[in-house]
């Protein structure tokens, strides 16, 4: 199952007065890279949440959004720095003094600064950690049943188009099967009138022109190359039905499908061909940034 890489999730959980919301935002990404946006009250279940999410999402960029309510009595301190509370008590009673300025000093003003006062988190009982875990964990499987639906939708909307490139490409390159040979036969014709008109009363120089001819063909045969395209489309079709991770296999047929059109242009020298090798070109690449976004 083709999976995007984009997509959206969010999950809310509450128990005993606590309650957990987490959001995934996630982009396109050649590896996994989490960014983790926890409270500092929490932070001690960022490893923990963070190797969760891993064991579900192989690739992408994925930022989490973490917030933490509580009205438990007692699960948060406020801690008082007063050697901080006292040096800038200090420097603005100096600064009222030295500029002539009004004012008090309040707890107020004094409660802007983050040195003075801190919160840390007052639950140290091991029960209470493992029920906010459990918590946590609920909300953040919530958001990643939203977010796999999401990227589920969207990556059958991706396999549909590529399918349909597919069957773009195979038909351009059975007009190039099928206009291949007749660039031989062309060449041959106007190389046997040519010379006919140049020697005009000497003989043909009959294999010397067949060798000519069958050089020609062998230079311009794109036999090999079309082969080995309709084969990359039979398999890009074939792992498009797998499950799992299938974006960097996808990827790598992408290009080799690139690789086989770019040598069936340059071997071609002929109009027909050339404009189908365009039209093949232009559906590869679409196909190309396609699967930048499958998982």
């Amino acid at each position: 199952m083709a999976r995007s890489m984009t997509g959206y999730g969010r999950g809310e959980c509450a128990r005993n007065n606590r309650k957990f919301v987490v959001e995934l935002k996630s982009v396109n990404h050649r590896y996994c890279d989490f960014n983790i946006h926890i409270p500092r009250l929490m932070n001690p279940f960022e490893d923990r949440l963070k190797r969760m999410l891993a064991a579900e999402l192989s690739r992408g960029k994925v930022d989490v959004y973490v917030t933490f309510e509580t009205t438990a009595a007692g699960d948060v301190k406020i801690q008082r720095n007063d050697v901080f509370a006292s040096a800038y008590i200090s420097a603005l009673s100096e600064m009222r003094r030295r500029y002539k300025l009004s004012g008090e000093i309040s707890v107020e003003l004094l409660s802007r600064f983050s040195e003075i006062f801190s919160v840390e988190r007052a639950i140290d009982d091991a029960q209470v950690l493992g029920e906010l875990w459990e918590t946590l964990e609920d909300a953040a499987r919530m958001a990643l049943e939203g977010l796999a639906a999401m990227r589920e939708s969207e990556g059958d909307a991706l396999k549909g188009d590529i399918l349909d490139k597919l069957v773009t490409i195979q038909s351009l390159a059975k007009d190039v099967g099928v206009r291949a040979p007749l660039v031989s036969a062309e060449y041959s014709e106007k190389l046997r009138a040519r010379m006919a008109e140049l020697l005009e009363s000497y003989a043909l120089d009959e294999p010397r022109l067949l060798t000519e001819i069958t050089l020609f063909a062998d230079r311009v045969s794109v036999d090999e190359e079309l082969t080995r395209l309709n084969s990359h489309i039979r398999q890009l079709g074939a792992i498009l039905a797998q499950d799992g991770p299938i974006g960097r296999k996808l990827d790598f047929l992408a290009q080799e499908l690139n690789r086989e059109v770019n040598t069936i242009g340059a071997k071609s020298n002929d109009l027909t061909i050339s404009k189908l090798v365009v039209e093949l070109k232009n559906e590869v690449e679409k196909i190309r940034e396609q699967v930048q976004n499958i998982e």
